[in-house]
């Protein structure tokens, strides 16, 4: 987290804030920018969905990576 710009830290803090954003929401372009970094470093995901039951278009999406593993798998020994 220490090697983030300011922006992307911005944006992390804003995404972690929100829960999850519609990218187009962003309150600044440069931030879009900022996604795509956050998401190579594996910290945030973009995922679309449909945001209306009558519109057939999805809509971009992004909220943090889930960081830690689902307990539901059993470990091979």
């Amino acid at each position: 987290m220490e090697d983030l710009s300011r922006i992307e830290k911005k944006t992390y803090d804003l995404i972690k804030r929100k829960g999850e954003i519609q990218t187009r929401n962003l309150p600044n372009k440069k931030m879009a920018g900022a996604i795509a970094n956050l998401k190579n470093m594996g910290l945030v995901e973009t995922y679309t969905r449909y945001t209306s039951r009558y519109r057939r278009k999805k809509k971009k999406f992004v909220r943090l990576k889930n960081t830690h593993r689902s307990t539901s798998h059993k470990e091979k020994r």
